[in-house]
């Protein structure tokens, strides 16, 4: 018998539909329904617009100055994008930096957001997405990629490399805020083991250190810094140590290195199904990828970590992907730390350093409007005129200028390799020490500032 239609609105089918949608709490009884309703019922919801801003929160004070001198306001800038629905709902998703043009975007116009479960593609637009789908459903968007298997996620802080002493001032600031784990670049115009001597001396019972060092050096000029960590109790992992060409030498890190190895730019089926790293680091990985590499993981019971730079709004996806991945239990890296504030009415308090998974529908926070428009119209700092100085304990001293504006520059120091100057080959553990000179007006200084213009110039002082 076909089904015939009923007064209370429809076939069978929908009517069952629509009791189904009134027992999960997403419809109410009333016979007049709001049109967000009266959508839900329908089983429609499609993308009809995407709004795009670019905003400038200021940094924290103490380390602001060296943050932008290295990276550029370039790291400062994030971009919000606001996801509408026919339905009247909106879903938020985050980039760091000035983010993807809305012609990236174009692709999501006019479907369903669940039509994007899984999507292996634009991170910020996962975040829309499931915030979207969670919205509608009433649900966290944890529920939306699997069964929850821990409700508070490890995260880490992040810095540049900076001068030892500013390193234990790192320290001491994030420490300060719940965090337990600091992640940062290593930098051959630094001395890490300088540093890592520095934040020892401050750090808290249990703190660590997670070391990247950037895949571009060998086995021979690493492996002796290696040992030479292994002795600070604050040491506590490696990120892509030497070249990802060099399998045997991962192969002999692992076994003669009693840090913990982990890889990212290397190729993870090969890496974790060899047992070439302890773990693995999914950078900025879009949700279908992070599963994926989640899968691999299980299969060779080695854990992973997610990195994915952002605020708030990032922090909040990553937590809800944490926490049903299940081999995501490595301190997981979040840039939010390093704002003063944030476009979201909720702050997710790291404790002793975790966060909470936000418990309402979608990611579970929501955006504040008039923060949103206010730092908009923020304008980037002015940094000043500075040296790059770059001093040897043999008593040679490079100064040069950096300009993180310009095409390539914005992360270089980090792997620099210097134009011909005296000195040693780029390596980790040379007795050096790199600052941002900013003495304008000091005579010695302008008169650098103007000969550094043609290039890096450098004196030997005698010992």
């Amino acid at each position: 018998m076909e089904p015939r239609e009923s007064h209370c609105g429809g076939s069978r089918r929908q009517f069952l539909k629509t009791a189904t949608l009134v027992g999960a709490g997403l419809l109410g009884v009333h016979s007049q329904r709001p049109p967000v309703m009266a959508a839900r019922a329908r089983g429609r919801m499609r993308i009809t617009d995407i709004e795009r801003h670019e905003y400038l929160i200021p940094l924290h004070e103490f380390n602001a100055l060296d943050i932008l001198r290295y990276h550029s306001a370039a790291l400062q800038y994030r971009t919000l994008y606001i996801v509408k629905t026919d339905v009247g709902l909106e879903g938020y998703g985050e980039s760091w930096g000035k983010g993807s043009s809305l012609d990236r975007c174009q692709k999501y116009l006019g479907t369903d957001p669940f039509d994007w479960i899984g999507d292996p593609e634009n991170l910020f637009m996962n975040m829309a997405t499931y915030d979207l789908m969670g919205k509608y459903l009433n649900v966290p968007a944890w529920k939306l990629i699997g069964q929850q298997i821990r409700k508070w996620v490890p995260v880490a802080a992040w810095t540049v490399s900076r001068r030892p002493e500013a390193m234990a001032e790192e320290v001491t600031s994030v420490s300060h805020r719940g965090y337990r784990w600091l992640k940062y670049h290593v930098d051959v115009m630094q001395n890490v083991i300088a540093q890592t001597e520095a934040m020892q001396k401050v750090a808290p019972p249990g703190f660590k250190v997670h070391y990247d060092f950037n895949a571009h050096q060998n086995l021979e000029s690493v492996y002796p810094v290696l040992k030479e960590l292994e002795r600070f109790p604050i040491a506590g992992r490696v990120e892509d140590p030497i070249s990802p060409k060099d399998r045997e030498g991962y192969r002999i890190l692992r076994q003669k290195c009693r840090l913990t190895i982990l890889g990212h730019h290397v190729p993870p089926d090969e890496f974790l199904l060899n047992h070439l790293v302890d773990g693995y680091m999914a950078g900025h990985a879009p949700i279908g990828a992070a599963a994926r590499l989640n899968a691999i993981a299980e299969s060779v019971n080695t854990p992973m970590m997610l990195q994915q730079a952002g605020g708030q709004i990032n922090q909040a996806f990553l937590a809800h992907e944490a926490s049903v991945l299940k081999m995501a239990s490595i301190d997981h890296v979040n840039l939010c730390h390093l704002w003063t504030d944030d476009i979201t009415n909720e702050r997710m308090e790291v404790v002793g350093g975790s966060v909470q998974v936000p418990a309402g529908p979608g990611l579970g926070l929501t955006l504040n409007r008039d923060k949103l428009t206010h730092y908009t119209k923020q304008k980037p700092r002015d940094v000043g005129r500075y040296i790059m100085r770059t001093r040897y304990e043999s008593g040679l001293t490079v100064y040069f200028r950096h300009d993180p504006t310009q095409p390539g520059a914005v992360d270089n120091l980090r792997a620099w390799d210097p134009p011909y100057v005296p000195g040693p080959a780029p390596g980790y553990g040379h007795p050096v020490v790199t600052d941002f000179w900013d003495a304008e007006g000091d005579a010695r200084f302008e008169t650098l500032w103007k000969q550094t213009a043609e290039g890096p110039v450098w004196t030997q002082r005698a010992r």
